[in-house]
């Protein structure tokens, strides 16, 4: 039992740093084959926005259906798992937590 648990536990934590590292993974894409596009992320108002905006309006990007209309398989791909990653690592946390209150 406690081998699963620790199972969960870890899954979570691969789940949630692959989670981050696909934002990166999508924000260098964009950056290397579509500069107009990432411009339009970094730039607010006509002048370039500071890290935490740039970070805030990656975000919307990723949730809009505007990355996927670019029609870049390795964007798509990574758009995929920064989606559906976190979902996984909540499920694996929940799961292991679930092991520990049943194990009491």
């Amino acid at each position: 039992m406690l081998e699963l648990y620790l199972s969960f536990l870890l899954a979570g934590v691969i789940c949630f740093v692959l989670h981050f590292a696909a934002q990166y993974r999508v924000a260098s894409l964009l950056r290397r084959n579509h500069p107009n596009e990432w411009r339009i992320i970094t730039d607010a108002e006509g002048r370039p926005a500071n890290l935490v905006r740039t970070w805030i309006r990656l975000q919307l990007a990723l949730r809009s259906p505007v990355l996927p209309a670019l029609e870049d398989g390795a964007i798509t791909r990574w758009r995929r798992v920064w989606r559906f990653s976190l979902w996984a690592a909540w499920l694996c946390w929940f799961a292991a937590l679930g092991i520990q209150f049943s194990a009491r």
